[in-house]
């Protein structure tokens, strides 16, 4: 890890309280501190953030999942059960731009550090809570989480191939979906704080973030009343868009548009398909989509991956493989990005981290702290706030806060 001096990132400035934990609230603090945002991650005692809890895998006994989300950003261990613990969190709200959490509704109320509380103290904060619901309706009580997320909006009815059980995506889609979402209704707020100085509430929900990827079938359902279903690579509305198995495996192939599938036909030496009445329009191919489908298999499952990326390519196809996920992490074009990232952590060592996906042409992200030990930076933040190493050594002493081995 190497300190660059203040971090010159668009958000630089932004003071961020992370009181959120395992991934949706834990991804939109990331991404706020990649762009410069001081984000203070303030987790529960005991214990921390659950996700310190995933056992597997771990790197020299830390939480790969931890890590990955959790980096950029200072640690302080408090216990909000305690009265002091609240007295510490309220010093350090009133000077805070935004507060995130994703507990269940009514948690922090519980704690009497809701957000009538919090904003009587600073009424500029902008307190961003994601839930699993939504913060109303007859549902807003209820907590949530990914997979539930995924079956409620949907999604999961159209995922996977038509015919077998219903499958969820292969990634958490509605836990960093909403993590996206809370970073874009942050900085929203956070222009309209700079325009008036007001606080509010952002809310967004795991239900929500869902539902927005379904705009395709949404688009269906809205114009014909009908559900889609799973249709595996395949695309809704246009063909062919989807994946191909070659002799080595598999790649992706993307005729979105006539002139696509134009050039497709001729690259796989069926010229005479373009005038073939099953597969003239996009109409005719998606009425005929499996005739489509098998004869475009014929062909690509005779050549290796390679052989077509390069055919297609010249011919001005869209076309690209079907990475694993080492394949797509140890790529040229991905490390020239710089999405993949190194650190050192006090306790893993080396590690790698996905960078961040957002590039700023004069106020560069970075990344360049290691996700914080339980506690890592309590004793420096505390003395930021005021407090004497007297009364930080009564804290640890009375179990208001925690400070990791290596924080003195």
């Amino acid at each position: 890890m190497t300190n660059k001096g203040a971090h010159t990132g668009p958000l630089a400035g932004l003071r961020v309280l992370e009181l959120a934990q395992i991934m949706a609230g834990p991804t939109c603090g990331m991404m706020l501190a990649d762009m410069g945002a001081d984000v203070i991650k303030v987790e529960k005692l005991p214990g921390g953030d659950d996700a310190r809890g995933y056992r597997e895998p771990r790197v020299n006994g830390v939480s790969a999942p931890f890590m990955i989300l959790n980096r950029n950003k200072r640690g302080i261990a408090l216990n909000l059960k305690h009265q002091l613990g609240k007295d510490i969190l309220l010093r350090m709200v009133k000077d805070a731009d935004v507060l995130t959490e994703n507990y269940r509704k009514g948690t922090l109320e519980k704690l009497g550090l809701g957000y009538d509380v919090l904003s009587a103290v600073n009424p500029g904060l902008i307190y961003c809570a994601v839930s699993g619901y939504g913060r109303d309706g007859p549902y807003g009580d209820k907590p949530g989480f990914d997979l539930i997320a995924q079956g409620f909006s949907g999604l999961m009815s159209v995922t996977g191939e038509p015919g077998r059980a219903p499958a969820k995506t292969g990634n958490s889609i509605a836990d960093i979906n909403a993590g996206i979402l809370a970073v874009a209704g942050i900085t929203a707020a956070y222009v309209h704080k700079l325009k008036t100085g007001e606080g509010q509430v952002v809310d967004t929900s795991l239900m929500e973030a869902a539902i927005q990827q379904t705009y395709w079938q949404a688009a269906i359902y809205f114009a014909t009343g009908e559900s889609s279903g799973p249709t595996g690579s395949a695309h809704l509305l246009t063909a062919p868009y989807q994946a191909f198995r070659a002799s080595d495996g598999w790649l992706n192939i993307g005729g979105a548009n006539q002139g696509n599938w134009e050039r497709i036909a001729g690259a796989l030496g069926h010229d005479e398909w373009r005038e073939d009445p099953r597969f003239a329009t996009n109409s005719a191919r998606m009425e005929n989509l499996d005739a489509l489908i098998a004869g475009m298999n014929e062909v690509v499952v005779t050549r290796s991956k390679a052989h077509w990326i390069a055919v297609l390519d010249a011919a001005g196809v869209p076309v690209g493989p079907v990475h694993t996920i080492e394949e797509a992490l140890t790529h040229p074009q991905t490390l020239s990005r710089e999405m993949v990232v190194d650190l050192v952590h006090p306790q893993a060592g080396a590690t790698k981290a996905l960078g961040c996906p957002i590039h700023f042409s004069r106020t560069p992200t970075r990344i360049d702290r290691p996700a914080p030990m339980l506690g890592e930076h309590s004793r420096e933040l505390l003395r930021e706030y005021d407090y004497s190493d007297a009364e930080i050594d009564a804290f640890v002493a009375a179990g208001v806060i925690e400070e990791a081995t290596t924080a003195r």
